[in-house]
């Protein structure tokens, strides 16, 4: 395949599976400071200043009942196993700050090492979970 010259990727938005629209917006609201930009049964979409996400409900729970799960697979795409599975990387300006700001939210990931870590890949950065458990990792380039 051969990219023409005019032709440029310019963005992505995650999409993180939630159990319930309507409490991970809050918590994405209260906890990490984003607004919801938009909010409709089964989808919503939060921004925070240039970050955006999407929030899918992921809340199918068919599957629990059928008795022949072994041989007729699980295929709708919305299991409510799916909710918390998913992560993400946003890029901040200010990492020592968001860090702060997260901590005192109660979000930082399990593992937190107590402040932003520098990596090896030339990033400083830090660890966070929403409400089901989406990985939310928050990173500032250096240098």
């Amino acid at each position: 395949m051969v990219r023409q010259s005019c032709m440029a990727f310019t963005r992505t938005i995650p999409a993180l599976p939630v159990l319930d629209i309507a409490a991970a917006t809050q918590f994405y609201a209260e906890r990490f400071g984003f607004t919801a930009a938009y909010d409709d049964n089964g989808f919503a979409r939060v921004v925070r200043d240039e970050a955006e996400i999407h929030l899918w409900q992921a809340s199918d729970e068919q599957w629990k009942n059928r008795a022949d799960f072994m041989i007729n697979p699980v295929c709708s795409g919305a299991e409510d196993f799916i909710a918390g599975t998913a992560s993400c990387r946003i890029a901040v300006a200010g990492i020592d700050e968001v860090y702060a700001e997260m901590a005192v939210t109660g979000v930082l990931h399990y593992r937190d090492q107590g402040s932003a870590v520098d990596t090896a890949w030339n990033t400083r950065e830090f660890a966070t979970t929403d409400l089901d458990g989406n990985l939310l990792t928050f990173y500032e380039r250096r240098g």
